[in-house]
Protein backbone atom coordinates (compact mmCIF):
# COMPACT_ATOMS: atom_id res chain seq x y z
CA UNK A 1 0.00 0.00 0.00
CA UNK A 2 1.22 3.50 -1.07
CA UNK A 3 1.80 5.88 1.82
CA UNK A 4 -0.64 8.96 1.41
CA UNK A 5 1.19 11.32 3.25
CA UNK A 6 4.46 10.92 0.81
CA UNK A 7 5.80 13.48 -2.29
CA UNK A 8 4.57 12.39 -5.66
CA UNK A 9 6.63 13.89 -8.32
CA UNK A 10 5.14 13.77 -11.40
CA UNK A 11 7.06 15.74 -13.51
CA UNK A 12 9.12 14.47 -16.81
CA UNK A 13 13.10 14.49 -16.71
CA UNK A 14 12.79 15.89 -20.51
CA UNK A 15 11.50 18.83 -20.93
CA UNK A 16 11.16 19.15 -24.68
CA UNK A 17 12.44 17.64 -27.90
CA UNK A 18 14.09 19.45 -30.96
CA UNK A 19 13.65 16.52 -33.25
CA UNK A 20 15.26 13.50 -32.38
CA UNK A 21 17.03 15.26 -29.41
CA UNK A 22 15.57 15.44 -26.18
CA UNK A 23 16.97 18.22 -23.93
CA UNK A 24 16.68 16.97 -19.96
CA UNK A 25 16.19 18.80 -16.77
CA UNK A 26 19.51 17.02 -16.37
CA UNK A 27 21.38 19.07 -18.95
CA UNK A 28 19.97 21.75 -18.77
CA UNK A 29 21.13 21.92 -14.66
CA UNK A 30 24.71 21.34 -15.67
CA UNK A 31 24.72 23.91 -18.16
CA UNK A 32 23.60 26.27 -15.72
CA UNK A 33 26.02 24.76 -12.50
CA UNK A 34 28.86 25.37 -15.03
CA UNK A 35 28.01 28.89 -15.84
CA UNK A 36 27.77 29.43 -11.94
CA UNK A 37 30.86 27.52 -11.41
CA UNK A 38 32.71 30.04 -14.25
CA UNK A 39 31.00 33.27 -12.49
CA UNK A 40 32.12 32.34 -8.91
CA UNK A 41 35.39 30.96 -9.84
CA UNK A 42 36.01 33.96 -12.53
CA UNK A 43 35.28 36.53 -9.35
CA UNK A 44 37.74 34.87 -7.12
CA UNK A 45 40.85 34.49 -9.58
CA UNK A 46 40.70 37.85 -11.06
CA UNK A 47 40.63 39.45 -7.70
CA UNK A 48 44.11 37.30 -7.18
CA UNK A 49 45.17 38.98 -10.20
CA UNK A 50 44.67 35.91 -12.43
CA UNK A 51 43.27 37.34 -15.43
CA UNK A 52 40.43 35.79 -18.02
CA UNK A 53 42.85 34.74 -20.84
CA UNK A 54 45.04 33.26 -18.32
CA UNK A 55 42.39 30.56 -16.74
CA UNK A 56 39.53 29.90 -19.66
CA UNK A 57 41.76 27.54 -21.85
CA UNK A 58 42.05 25.54 -18.32
CA UNK A 59 38.27 25.88 -17.53
CA UNK A 60 37.16 24.49 -20.31
CA UNK A 61 39.45 21.52 -20.68
CA UNK A 62 39.14 20.96 -16.96
CA UNK A 63 35.09 20.93 -17.57
CA UNK A 64 35.53 17.88 -20.54
CA UNK A 65 38.26 15.98 -18.57
CA UNK A 66 35.45 16.39 -15.32
CA UNK A 67 32.86 14.90 -17.56
CA UNK A 68 34.58 12.05 -19.13
CA UNK A 69 36.30 11.28 -15.81
CA UNK A 70 32.73 11.19 -13.94
CA UNK A 71 31.35 9.14 -16.69
CA UNK A 72 34.24 6.50 -16.59
CA UNK A 73 34.37 6.39 -12.83
CA UNK A 74 30.47 5.72 -12.89
CA UNK A 75 31.18 2.94 -16.00
CA UNK A 76 33.72 0.95 -13.72
CA UNK A 77 31.61 0.67 -10.27
CA UNK A 78 28.25 0.33 -11.94
CA UNK A 79 29.95 -2.58 -14.03
CA UNK A 80 32.96 -2.24 -16.48
CA UNK A 81 31.83 -5.71 -18.09
CA UNK A 82 28.69 -4.38 -19.66
CA UNK A 83 30.28 -1.40 -21.16
CA UNK A 84 33.19 -3.48 -22.82
CA UNK A 85 30.56 -5.41 -23.99
CA UNK A 86 28.85 -2.25 -25.22
CA UNK A 87 30.93 0.18 -26.04
CA UNK A 88 28.92 2.71 -27.26
CA UNK A 89 27.17 3.48 -23.91
CA UNK A 90 30.94 4.37 -22.48
CA UNK A 91 30.40 7.78 -23.12
CA UNK A 92 26.28 8.05 -23.10
CA UNK A 93 26.35 11.06 -20.96
CA UNK A 94 22.32 11.21 -21.56
CA UNK A 95 21.49 8.13 -19.85
CA UNK A 96 22.27 9.70 -16.47
CA UNK A 97 24.86 7.80 -14.89
CA UNK A 98 27.67 10.56 -13.43
CA UNK A 99 29.84 9.25 -10.20
CA UNK A 100 31.29 12.75 -9.16
CA UNK A 101 34.53 10.86 -7.96
CA UNK A 102 35.93 10.66 -10.99
CA UNK A 103 36.52 14.01 -11.24
CA UNK A 104 37.56 14.52 -8.37
CA UNK A 105 40.44 12.89 -8.68
CA UNK A 106 41.77 13.16 -11.81
CA UNK A 107 40.47 17.22 -12.80
CA UNK A 108 43.40 18.35 -9.46
CA UNK A 109 46.10 16.72 -11.19
CA UNK A 110 45.22 17.71 -14.61
CA UNK A 111 45.22 21.26 -13.07
CA UNK A 112 48.49 21.17 -11.08
CA UNK A 113 50.19 20.37 -14.48
CA UNK A 114 48.96 22.96 -16.64
CA UNK A 115 49.51 25.72 -13.96
CA UNK A 116 52.84 24.02 -13.42
CA UNK A 117 53.53 24.23 -17.68
CA UNK A 118 51.47 27.50 -17.81
CA UNK A 119 53.34 28.74 -14.72
CA UNK A 120 50.23 29.58 -12.97
CA UNK A 121 49.30 29.88 -9.11
CA UNK A 122 48.24 26.24 -8.40
CA UNK A 123 47.15 26.50 -5.37
CA UNK A 124 45.33 29.80 -5.89
CA UNK A 125 43.60 28.21 -9.47
CA UNK A 126 42.88 25.51 -6.84
CA UNK A 127 40.83 27.70 -4.83
CA UNK A 128 38.77 29.01 -7.95
CA UNK A 129 37.93 25.10 -8.86
CA UNK A 130 36.71 24.23 -5.23
CA UNK A 131 34.23 27.69 -5.84
CA UNK A 132 32.99 26.23 -8.84
CA UNK A 133 32.40 23.16 -7.67
CA UNK A 134 30.97 24.49 -4.65
CA UNK A 135 28.00 26.17 -6.53
CA UNK A 136 28.17 24.00 -9.43
CA UNK A 137 27.30 20.30 -7.54
CA UNK A 138 24.09 21.55 -5.80
CA UNK A 139 22.96 23.08 -8.66
CA UNK A 140 23.45 19.87 -11.13
CA UNK A 141 21.55 17.80 -8.52
CA UNK A 142 18.10 19.40 -9.47
CA UNK A 143 18.81 17.57 -12.35
CA UNK A 144 18.86 14.43 -10.69
CA UNK A 145 16.07 14.91 -9.39
CA UNK A 146 14.17 15.48 -12.61
CA UNK A 147 16.01 12.27 -13.42
CA UNK A 148 14.41 10.39 -10.81
CA UNK A 149 18.48 9.05 -9.75
CA UNK A 150 20.01 9.04 -6.79
CA UNK A 151 17.23 8.03 -4.84
CA UNK A 152 17.26 6.48 -1.17
CA UNK A 153 15.82 3.48 0.05
CA UNK A 154 12.03 2.31 -0.13
CA UNK A 155 10.34 4.72 2.79
CA UNK A 156 7.02 5.72 3.83
CA UNK A 157 8.56 8.98 6.13
CA UNK A 158 5.97 11.59 5.34
CA UNK A 159 9.06 13.52 2.78
CA UNK A 160 9.49 10.00 0.84
CA UNK A 161 9.04 10.81 -3.23
CA UNK A 162 7.14 8.50 -5.79
CA UNK A 163 7.61 9.03 -9.26
CA UNK A 164 4.74 8.63 -11.03
CA UNK A 165 6.12 9.64 -14.74
CA UNK A 166 7.70 6.10 -16.23
CA UNK A 167 10.18 8.17 -18.18
CA UNK A 168 12.55 8.81 -15.20
CA UNK A 169 15.33 6.78 -13.85
CA UNK A 170 12.70 5.48 -10.73
CA UNK A 171 13.04 1.76 -9.92
CA UNK A 172 9.36 1.84 -10.31
CA UNK A 173 6.19 4.05 -10.00
CA UNK A 174 4.84 2.69 -6.67
CA UNK A 175 7.11 2.87 -4.14
CA UNK A 176 8.13 5.82 -1.98
CA UNK A 177 11.61 6.10 -1.99
CA UNK A 178 14.05 8.48 0.65
CA UNK A 179 15.11 11.68 -1.86
CA UNK A 180 18.41 11.08 -1.34
CA UNK A 181 19.11 13.75 -4.52
CA UNK A 182 17.34 16.36 -2.24
CA UNK A 183 19.59 15.20 0.82
CA UNK A 184 22.77 15.99 -1.45
CA UNK A 185 20.97 19.02 -2.73
CA UNK A 186 21.04 20.63 1.17
CA UNK A 187 24.17 19.41 2.08
CA UNK A 188 25.56 20.56 -1.27
CA UNK A 189 24.39 24.69 -0.15
CA UNK A 190 25.61 23.74 3.57
CA UNK A 191 29.22 23.35 1.32
CA UNK A 192 29.12 26.08 -0.01
CA UNK A 193 27.50 28.44 2.59
CA UNK A 194 30.50 27.00 4.62
CA UNK A 195 33.60 27.90 1.81
CA UNK A 196 31.64 30.85 1.25
CA UNK A 197 31.66 32.01 4.50
CA UNK A 198 35.55 31.29 5.16
CA UNK A 199 36.02 32.74 2.43
CA UNK A 200 34.46 36.07 3.30
CA UNK A 201 35.37 35.81 6.92
CA UNK A 202 38.25 34.20 7.46
CA UNK A 203 40.32 34.66 3.92
CA UNK A 204 42.79 31.34 4.48
CA UNK A 205 45.88 31.24 2.24
CA UNK A 206 45.35 30.05 -0.93
CA UNK A 207 44.46 26.75 -1.14
CA UNK A 208 42.58 26.68 2.05
CA UNK A 209 39.53 26.99 0.09
CA UNK A 210 40.43 23.95 -1.83
CA UNK A 211 41.16 22.11 1.17
CA UNK A 212 38.15 22.55 2.96
CA UNK A 213 35.59 21.72 -0.29
CA UNK A 214 37.61 18.49 -0.36
CA UNK A 215 37.26 17.75 3.16
CA UNK A 216 33.60 18.46 3.45
CA UNK A 217 32.67 16.86 0.43
CA UNK A 218 34.99 13.51 2.03
CA UNK A 219 32.73 13.48 5.15
CA UNK A 220 29.36 14.33 4.12
CA UNK A 221 29.42 11.78 1.45
CA UNK A 222 30.37 9.12 3.21
CA UNK A 223 27.53 10.24 5.54
CA UNK A 224 25.19 10.36 2.78
CA UNK A 225 25.51 7.09 0.95
CA UNK A 226 23.87 5.08 4.34
CA UNK A 227 20.64 6.29 3.06
CA UNK A 228 21.22 6.02 -0.49
CA UNK A 229 20.51 2.99 -2.07
CA UNK A 230 23.49 1.69 -3.76
CA UNK A 231 24.96 -1.95 -3.25
CA UNK A 232 27.37 -2.89 -0.38
CA UNK A 233 31.07 -3.24 -2.12
CA UNK A 234 33.34 -4.08 0.88
CA UNK A 235 33.44 -3.78 4.47
CA UNK A 236 29.94 -3.32 4.69
CA UNK A 237 30.86 0.09 2.45
CA UNK A 238 29.69 1.26 -0.85
CA UNK A 239 31.99 2.41 -3.66
CA UNK A 240 31.63 6.29 -2.99
CA UNK A 241 32.21 5.44 0.78
CA UNK A 242 35.03 3.71 0.01
CA UNK A 243 36.01 6.48 -2.30
CA UNK A 244 35.45 9.18 0.47
CA UNK A 245 38.09 7.21 2.40
CA UNK A 246 40.65 7.07 -0.01
CA UNK A 247 40.10 10.95 -0.75
CA UNK A 248 40.76 11.27 3.12
CA UNK A 249 43.86 10.06 2.68
CA UNK A 250 45.29 11.97 -0.34
CA UNK A 251 43.54 15.07 1.74
CA UNK A 252 46.54 13.86 4.27
CA UNK A 253 49.21 14.10 2.19
CA UNK A 254 48.08 17.12 0.19
CA UNK A 255 47.88 19.11 3.34
CA UNK A 256 51.17 18.38 3.75
CA UNK A 257 52.40 19.69 0.49
CA UNK A 258 50.04 22.94 0.69
CA UNK A 259 51.89 23.41 4.21
CA UNK A 260 55.29 22.74 2.91
CA UNK A 261 54.88 24.39 -0.33
CA UNK A 262 53.21 27.51 0.06
CA UNK A 263 54.03 28.60 -3.67
CA UNK A 264 53.24 26.11 -6.66
CA UNK A 265 53.88 27.63 -9.87
CA UNK A 266 54.52 31.08 -10.56
CA UNK A 267 52.25 34.24 -10.39
CA UNK A 268 51.13 35.39 -13.56
CA UNK A 269 53.24 38.37 -15.25
CA UNK A 270 50.52 40.54 -15.01
CA UNK A 271 48.86 39.98 -12.07
CA UNK A 272 47.74 43.03 -9.61
CA UNK A 273 46.51 41.44 -6.45
CA UNK A 274 44.75 42.97 -3.82
CA UNK A 275 44.06 43.16 -0.48
CA UNK A 276 40.33 42.16 0.98
CA UNK A 277 37.56 40.82 -0.71
CA UNK A 278 33.64 40.74 -1.86
CA UNK A 279 31.95 43.41 -0.42
CA UNK A 280 35.08 45.35 1.25
CA UNK A 281 37.37 45.02 -1.76
CA UNK A 282 34.41 46.09 -3.91
CA UNK A 283 34.42 49.05 -2.28
CA UNK A 284 37.35 49.82 -2.06
CA UNK A 285 38.01 49.31 -5.65
CA UNK A 286 34.80 51.29 -6.34
CA UNK A 287 36.32 54.43 -3.85
CA UNK A 288 39.67 54.15 -5.85
CA UNK A 289 38.15 54.03 -9.24
CA UNK A 290 36.06 57.31 -7.91
CA UNK A 291 38.87 59.09 -6.92
CA UNK A 292 40.82 58.67 -9.88
CA UNK A 293 38.06 59.72 -12.13
CA UNK A 294 37.68 63.17 -9.77
CA UNK A 295 41.42 64.22 -10.59
CA UNK A 296 40.83 63.41 -14.11
CA UNK A 297 38.04 65.59 -14.91
CA UNK A 298 38.25 69.32 -15.47
CA UNK A 299 37.19 71.83 -13.17
CA UNK A 300 34.41 73.83 -14.22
Amino acid sequence: MIPSLVIVFPFSPIIFHLGPIAIRWYGLGYAVAFLAGLWLAGRHLGRRGVPERMWGDLAFWSIVLGLIAARLYYDFQSGAGYYLTHPQDILAFWQGGMAYFGAVFTVPVFILLYCLWRRLPFWTIADGAALFAAIGQPIGRIGNIFNGDILGYASNLPWAIRYTNPATFAPTTTTAYQPANAYELVLGLLILAIVLSVRRWIRPRDGGLFLLYASLYAVLNFCIFFVRANSITLFGLKQAQLSSIVLAIVLVGVYYAWRRWPVIGAPPPDASPTEGDDGAEDETQEKAAESGDAKAAPTS
